[in-house]
């Protein structure tokens, strides 16, 4: 048996956001490979996911960011973020406090329009679509081609306005949608964005 470090776990649980318990039996049962023990806490925690999927979010808080391009400037750039769960308890952690403060600032950062892909109206995809179509055949792309390469950039277009499909801006390789499903798997309730609101003074 692998002998397994405070440091081990610390580590391991840094990288999955898995519970302190759930990543000590990981490695313990994996032998120390922390490969296996990564793998198997995110079968694990997809599992829980989807077991959560019906639940409902009861409870949460409303989460606020100001920000200034100077210290001495007023704030010119606003954002508020509803964060849900299903206890009040949870919605007391610090850790879930946290969450909605990375929500808000990454809200103000990459200006998302939607929570999800369900809410972008149809005109907004046939729009782009139309652009993308246009741009293609103006680019002289071959016929058969042009209609994946317009669902492609579609694709992409949902990824830049989609909050829960964006890449997040403190660590690039996790989606919202990931970084929401973490904390689910950590804190072990159904965690998802209700609301938000970007304000920004320099905007039309």
């Amino acid at each position: 048996m692998a002998d397994i470090t405070a440091a081990d776990i610390r580590k391991l649980r840094e990288l999955t956001g898995a519970g302190m318990s759930d990543v000590k039996k990981a490695l313990v049962e994996h032998d120390g490979d922390f490969e296996k023990a990564k793998s198997w806490l995110r079968e694990k925690g997809l599992a829980q996911v989807a077991k959560r999927a019906g639940r409902s979010t009861a409870n949460g808080l409303v989460e606020s960011y100001l920000h200034r391009t100077d210290p001495q400037l007023p704030p010119t750039l606003g954002v508020l973020v509803e964060l849900r769960c299903e206890t009040d308890f949870v919605a007391k952690t610090e850790d879930f406090k946290q969450l909605a403060r990375d929500l808000a600032q990454h809200i103000a950062a990459a200006d998302p329009l939607y929570v999800t892909a369900d809410q972008v109206p149809n005109e907004v995809l046939e729009s782009e679509r139309k652009i993308y179509e246009a741009a293609a055949h103006e680019e002289g792309k071959n016929e058969k081609a042009i209609p994946k390469i317009v669902e492609g950039r579609i694709n992409g277009y949902l990824k830049s306005v989609v909050l829960l499909d964006q890449p997040w801006v403190k660590d690039g390789k996790l989606t919202i949608r990931a970084l929401l499903e973490q904390a689910g798997s950590s804190l072990g309730e159904k965690i998802e964005v209700g609301r938000f609101a970007r304000f920004n003074v320099r905007q039309a």
